[in-house]
């Protein structure tokens, strides 16, 4: 039975209704991973779970996280289009930080001279599945702070073997081109979460948005309610015209 405290457009109430969906996947990897996303640590414990973060700072949180998993591990690299090297541009507070591949920043500036530079391993979702032989089905989440398209061009393969997919998109940057990528890899819009409005003016920031299969187990039943409901539907529309 649903938790009425858990809000069904949160991160947790996303996570508990496709479990109750039935989906159980075998590998969930966490791009972005900051301090850590425990909605999916907790939702599927039996999951083995591979935690992606770029700045070495938040290392001892994911080491004691996956200390409390069965199976988990964590990389200090960014996840990007192209193997070998990034740029990491670190924000003061270490968050809303942001890594691009080296052959495609370079002569880019900082974009703020409060940031610092520092180059890491950069990997892609598909050469971490195969170097780790990460099995299918996928749970893939992605928060990189504007960053997503990238990772989402080097994850092809893992794509065709993802069931879900979470990516953090924003309304004022990147929502179309995540959309359009995903659509072209197979996947549509199943749920939004966690919507954020920024504070000077309350228009939606940005979001946590929730992409399936088209042909997935999740779009099976095209139903508007269950039939057993009918009736009663019915009832109430004969009720409301009269």
């Amino acid at each position: 039975m649903a938790n009425p405290e858990i809000k069904r457009n949160s991160m947790w109430g996303g996570i508990l209704h496709i479990k109750q969906m039935g989906f159980a996947p075998k590998t969930v990897i966490d791009v972005g991973a900051a301090l850590g996303t425990f909605q999916l640590y907790e939702g599927f414990p039996q999951a083995r779970h591979v935690l992606i973060e770029p700045i070495a700072e938040n290392e001892p949180y994911l080491a004691q996280i996956c200390q409390t998993l069965a199976n988990a591990e964590y990389l200090i690299a960014a996840a990007t289009s192209q193997p070998g090297t990034a740029t990491l541009q670190i924000a003061p507070e270490l968050v809303h930080s942001s890594a691009a591949v080296d052959s495609v920043s370079k002569g880019a500036s900082v974009k703020d001279e409060r940031y610092m530079t520092r180059t890491i391993p950069a990997i892609t979702l598909d050469q971490l599945c195969i170097e780790r032989q990460l099995e299918p089905p996928y749970l893939v989440k992605i928060d990189v702070d504007g960053n997503e398209a990238d990772v989402i061009a080097g994850a092809t393969e893992t794509l065709k073997q993802t069931e879900y997919a979470v990516v953090e998109v924003s309304l004022f940057g990147q929502i179309h081109t995540v959309i359009e990528l995903m659509k072209s890899q197979g996947f549509v819009i199943y749920d939004i979460l966690d919507l954020d409005c920024r504070p000077g003016d309350q228009a939606l920031w940005q979001a946590d948005m929730a992409f399936v299969k088209a042909a997935g187990q999740f779009r099976q039943n095209t139903a508007y309610m269950p039939p057993s409901n009918q009736e009663r539907l019915s009832r109430n529309l004969r009720a409301y015209r009269d």
